[in-house]
């Protein structure tokens, strides 16, 4: 890389800071191609992006952003995931790392929130942001679909009482 590039990285990766919420820092230990291809793959299905970095042009794009935290974590061969869904990206690399040996996870920030290897592990285990939204709407529809069946169930009674009238009416005519 010349210097140009250098800058265009570094400010592309400031930009990605800015815009995200969480990011993940991962040490990979030999992953071939294959496997970062899949671990990839696996990441934009989830939302999220995943990318082999420069320590030093990570850390300068850190400077100011709420992400500086992790600048410690910055040592060694280094790839960094990001997403604007902190539970997502947390989620797709805790899973790859479970059944690839070779990812191995640092930590990582959630906004100015430092992170370590425990945390992201533990935000792992919450349910997604579209699990929540459907938990929460079944919670609202709940009520309405109770309030609804009580609404209803007096006038099915009633009909029920007024047809037994009405069938207990016609027996008395009949008999008469």
């Amino acid at each position: 890389m010349d210097r140009e590039e250098k800058r265009e990285f570094v400010a592309g990766l400031a930009q990605v800071f800015a815009e995200t919420s969480m990011v993940v820092v991962t040490r990979n230990q030999g992953l071939t191609v294959a496997e970062v291809t899949d671990l990839r793959r696996r990441m934009r299905a989830a939302g999220a992006e995943f990318k082999v970095t420069k320590n030093r042009l990570t850390a300068l794009a850190l400077d100011g952003s709420a992400f500086d935290g992790i600048k410690p974590l910055l040592k060694g061969t280094t790839a960094l995931a990001w997403s604007k869904d902190p539970v997502a990206v947390a989620k797709t690399v805790v899973d790859y790392a479970k059944t690839n040996e070779k990812l191995e996870l640092v930590g990582g920030a959630l906004g100015a929130r430092t992170l370590d290897a425990a945390g992201v592990k533990a935000l792992a285990e919450l349910p997604s942001l579209d699990q929540l939204r459907g938990k929460l709407l079944g919670l609202l529809q709940a009520p309405a679909t109770k309030i609804a069946g009580v609404l209803q169930a007096p006038a099915g009674q009633l009909a029920r009482v007024f047809g037994a009238y009405a069938k207990t009416g016609e027996e008395q005519a009949e008999a008469a």
